[in-house]
């Protein structure tokens, strides 16, 4: 969904904070959510329900307010009979009022349920499309914190949504049933005036509204800072139980260092926002006490004192008058539905100002933007990956590429079934040529043509082992049941984890039992399960001991069908498969200026068998400074 002209981001420097849209706006962003979900029909079906059941609550309570009447009259008689009998008719009117009261409680929780539902999986789908979720880590605040998004403001949205859709429902039918009966009483209000005799139309509708109406204007003076306070709180609450899991991730390693008391100060500093943010809102809520607390207390008397003078006047009976202050109360209780849920509705506008900036920051993720300097990314061959003249910088401005670096060859072709091993300068960031080519990073000059990505497995430096089963770890991201259990097994044991072959079932959490060395077993042990067609990896390798890196370099020489890329600088790949290397070049002046240079001659040793000879990695002859000056 494209932000309109109405819904810019607001944006503070480089941090996005939201989108200028309207409640209206907010709503039908939701409104669209909740219709593309799978729950629409139950979500409808409750909501039908619901309303019969309030439309016959209604009609209920118009009847217990009529049975006011002919009851207090029979008091006011004395008259003993018809005090019973109308107790009867009491009785069976509760009674029904009880079940429809017991079934739209139930209807209601099912109705919360279910739009919880329809939210959580729409925000979750947005987030893991694509390459949503990595984009939006790096576009500033509203990036930040999204589980709070994701799980605790869903919930909000979705519990206050259901409940106060269904009160201004409730108050709404109440009001049209209501404000006829209180009418008509009325007509019966004839008030005298120096000898005269005179009627006001809807006299206590009248006085209703007005009683209600100065409530209202009331509590939205005294209470209008609550929006902004609540989605501070909301903030600041997300920011504090990010860092109490942060801490509670990394504690070994804090502990080590002596950190904590570090934390705790870091973790008191939070914890002194939040609760900054909650003495705000009590005093708001406090003040706001005053206007509501005053008119619910004041409620008991004023439709007695409004009615009083026809009553005294004679123009009504007890009954009639007791009918009146019912009637009243029923108008009063509806029109005040806005001042008696300021509060909450406060917190849904908040919650629901969250969610919806959250969502349509994930769907403006996908929107194409005309960046100076972008790679191009082109789909290519099942039998090729081609790297342009590729040129990938750490920073873009509208006319130099800064900080960056070259593929030293030139245009680069990569044949299905070759071995290649990416090297080259000192300080070169070689990662971001890894997240070029997975489609992470896209700044600088260029163009990369991929095989199919379907084809292609990458294996990023620190490896990821979900939580659950060791199946789901071993086959993630596919399905647990992809793999035969004896072809799990082999692929953990040649990794070197046959230790764990009794333990593929067990759920646990295997990316804190296992160590480092061990995460990376998994992620080969998967590669052998996979077979791909294109396996590129990232500094695999490195910092593992060296028979470690030599098992899981020959690892990869029985992926016979399988063309590897190997970004970093690895002795045990270059000795195990033999790669052609290529080399990266650091950028030192902007793009364009230099031209691409000749290739490195690379040094060569006689292998043990035959006079062949195999290229080492580390023995790469780069032009001087001096002669790089002159090609210039």
């Amino acid at each position: 969904m494209a932000v309109d002209s109405q819904s810019k981001p607001s944006i503070q420097g480089d941090d996005r904070v939201g989108y200028e849209l309207s409640v209206l706006s907010r709503l039908g962003v939701m409104l669209s959510a909740f219709w593309n979900s799978a729950v629409r029909y139950k979500i409808i079906s409750l909501t039908v329900a619901l309303f019969a059941i309030i439309f016959i609550t209604a009609y209920v309570q118009v009847m217990l307010n009529e049975w006011n009447a002919p009851f207090y009259d029979s008091l006011a008689r004395r008259d003993v009979g018809e005090f019973f009998h109308q107790l009867g008719v009491f009785g069976i009117i509760a009674g029904t009022l009880l079940i429809l009261n017991v079934i739209q409680a139930w209807f209601n929780q099912m109705a919360a349920l279910y739009m919880r539902e329809g939210l959580a999986r729409d925000l979750v789908d947005q987030w893991l499309k694509g390459k949503r979720a990595l984009k939006l880590g790096s576009s500033g605040l509203i990036g930040v914190n999204p589980d709070q998004r994701l799980h605790e403001d869903a919930r909000n949205l979705a519990e206050s949504t259901t409940g106060l859709a269904i009160g201004l429902v409730q108050s709404t039918i109440l009001l049209i049933s209501f404000i006829g009966v209180l009418w008509e009483l009325s007509s019966g209000f004839i008030f005298h005036f120096r000898g005269s005799s005179f009627s006001i139309p809807g006299y206590m509708v009248w006085a209703a509204i007005i009683y209600a109406a100065s409530a209202s204007i009331l509590s939205q003076l005294v209470g209008r800072r609550l929006v902004r306070l609540n989605a501070d709180r909301y903030s600041k609450e997300a920011e504090l139980r990010f860092a109490l899991m942060h801490a509670n991730e990394y504690m070994p390693a804090i502990t080590v260092a002596s950190g904590q008391e570090n934390e705790r100060r870091r973790i008191n500093g939070d914890i002194s926002s939040v609760l900054g943010v909650i003495r705000q809102l009590a005093i708001a809520n406090t003040n706001l006490t005053w206007v509501s607390a005053s008119y619910g207390w004041m409620v008991l008397v004023i439709p007695i004192l409004v009615a009083a003078p026809a009553y005294f006047a004679g123009g009504l009976s007890l009954g009639q008058l007791m009918m009146a202050v019912g009637a009243f109360n029923q108008v009063n209780t509806a029109l005040r539905w806005y001042v008696a849920n300021f509060g909450p509705i406060a917190e849904w506008r908040a919650t629901l100002m969250r969610v919806t900036d959250f969502r349509q920051a994930l769907v403006d993720m996908d929107i194409s933007r005309d960046l100076p300097n972008t790679i191009a990314m082109e789909p290519s061959s099942a039998d090729s990956l081609v790297l342009k003249d590729l040129e990938i910088s750490t920073k873009t401005t509208d006319d130099i590429v800064e900080n960056g670096f070259r593929i030293r060859e030139g245009t680069v072709t990569v044949n299905a079934g070759e071995h290649i091993m990416v090297n080259g300068d000192h300080g070169v960031n070689r990662k971001l040529l890894f997240q070029a080519l997975a489609g992470q990073w896209r700044c600088g000059l260029g163009e990369i043509d991929l095989p199919p990505m379907e084809q292609i497995l990458f294996m990023p430096h620190t490896a990821y082992v979900p939580g659950g089963t060791l199946r789901e770890a071993v086959t993630f991201p596919e399905e647990k049941d992809v793999y035969a259990d004896a072809d799990v097994e082999t692929a953990i044991e040649k990794a070197g984890l046959d230790r764990l072959k009794g333990k593929l079932d067990t759920r646990a959490r295997w990316d804190r039992m296992l160590d480092t060395d061990e995460q990376k077993a998994v992620a080969f042990a998967h590669a052998l399960l996979a077979k791909p067609r294109w396996l590129i990896m990232d500094e695999t390798l490195e910092g593992l001991e060296p028979d470690i890196q030599e098992r899981f370099a020959g690892l990869l020489t029985e992926l016979k069908d399988t063309t590897t890329i190997y970004i970093g600088r690895s002795e045990a790949y270059l000795q195990a498969l033999s790669p052609r290397v290529i080399h990266l070049q650091a950028l030192t002046t902007p793009a364009g200026a230099v031209s691409p240079a000749a290739a490195p001659t690379v040094a060569t040793t006689p292998a043990a068998t035959g006079g062949a000879s195999k290229p080492k990695a580390f023995s790469v002859a780069f032009p001087s400074s001096v002669e790089r000056s002159r090609r210039r």
